[in-house]
């Protein structure tokens, strides 16, 4: 008995310790350019592929009610699996909803009550924590080749690039100042660049651009349990494809981010972690939680933070910022859709300059492989959809057909 109190007790004050010192580290590594790189993520995600989910919900007549549910779901999940996630492995792990998954739904919800959705959302992350123990998924990724992986998220941000310069011709006197100052940060203050343009972008939007904040109200959101019902026909028309977007068009791009920026991710433990939030959070509306990739792109990269091994800093500062707005339900999402959508189109796509780059680079960096790369880029870029899949599925199925043939016939 003596001994077993001992070890106990001995395991307790080790524990202590070990708490201790990761609140100690955590302190060192905090930084200011991680913070506002896990808030821009943020921004970027309520300010665009939400309004999907908003879509999805009018398309079904769903009250607001169970909207605002919806919203604290989602975000609750974002921000238990991004924080714990971002701790547990010391990289910068951003979960978010699925934008895919969201798309489904605006087509398919309006043929189902939202109890027999509930049940389709339920089939779903079932399936993905499935996957993710399984860890078939890892073996998947683990054989995608890397000029293949980075060249299909060159193609996913390739178009945030782009959108920088088309704001810049519809608003000219906010976005000009942006990109000017982003540059003459890199220069002069490299990891504050995106802050600095950021913080003059607010400003000139705040001189020019009329913002209307009185409509803004604070009020905590009430998540509502919601029954399932169980109807063969949307667990097939709805569980099953959610499943296979949320996978295909979320997982397997989010885990190649990290990658891209030098990262070994568990594949296993991510995607199945967040499959089980998922779960537990599907009766309160969530429709699917999963690996971020565009907003982890922001996050992964020299931006957040000089040193790799401080980013995951960004990862629970996103997580965090997740937290407070599943708590005030759609009070701040009020407050990102007051800013102007240049501002936060040209915000994301200065975040990811270095992103695309890098991954353009990393792409091309074997001239054996740069063909395949571009094919994998330019169906990537192409917006192809089959079967409901977006193309950076297609663009790394190809992509990874074509060098398994090189390698197997052109030595």
């Amino acid at each position: 008995m003596f001994y077993f109190y001992y070890n106990y007790k001995k395991y307790l004050k080790e524990k202590y310790v070990s708490i201790i010192t990761s609140i100690k580290n955590l302190k060192s590594d905090v930084s200011v350019s991680a913070i506002v790189a896990g808030l821009i993520a943020v921004i970027v995600s309520y300010a665009g592929p939400f309004v999907i989910v908003f879509q999805a919900a009018q398309a079904a007549n769903i009250s607001n009610e169970l909207i605002t549910s919806w919203v604290w779901a989602i975000s609750i999940g974002s921000a238990i699996t991004g924080v714990y996630l971002s701790l547990k492995f010391k990289q910068p792990i951003i979960t978010a909803w699925s934008t895919p998954g969201a798309a489904v739904l605006v087509l398919s919800l309006p043929n189902y009550t939202f109890n027999e959705a509930i049940g389709a959302f339920i089939l779903s992350s079932v399936l993905i924590l499935l996957v993710g123990l399984s860890g078939f998924s890892q073996k998947i990724m683990d054989k995608i080749p890397m000029c293949v992986a980075s060249a299909m998220l060159a193609g996913i941000l390739f178009k945030f690039g782009l959108d920088v310069f088309g704001s810049l011709e519809l608003k000219p006197i906010i976005v000009l100042p942006m990109i000017i100052f982003y540059f003459l940060g890199k220069v002069f203050f490299p990891r504050y660049a995106v802050t600095l343009s950021l913080i003059i972008g607010i400003v000139m939007a705040l001189l020019y651009e009329k913002l209307d904040f009185s409509v803004i109200n604070l009020s905590i959101a009430h998540p509502i349990f919601t029954m399932p019902h169980w109807d063969i026909s949307a667990l097939i028309n709805i569980g099953i494809p959610l499943f296979i977007v949320t996978m295909a068009s979320q997982n397997i791009p989010g885990i190649a981010v990290l990658k891209s920026a030098g990262y070994k991710p568990n594949t296993s433990s991510l995607i199945s972690f967040t499959g089980f939030i998922s779960l537990l959070l599907a009766p309160f509306g969530s429709h699917g939680l999963n690996l971020a990739a565009i907003t982890a792109a922001i996050c992964t990269g020299e931006e957040s933070h000089q040193y790799k091994s401080k980013r995951y800093i960004a990862g629970v500062a996103c997580g965090l910022f997740y937290l407070l707005i599943g708590i005030f339900g759609s009070t701040l999402i009020v407050v990102f859709a007051t800013l102007p959508k240049v501002l936060v189109a040209s915000i994301a796509g200065l975040a990811l300059f270095p992103a695309i780059s890098n991954s353009l680079s990393a792409s091309m960096e074997n001239e054996k492989f740069r063909e395949i790369a571009l094919v994998t880029f330019l169906i990537t870029v192409s917006g192809i959809s089959f079967f409901g899949i977006g193309s950076a599925f297609w663009g790394l199925i190809v992509g990874a057909l074509l060098h398994t043939f090189y390698m197997k016939y052109n030595r």
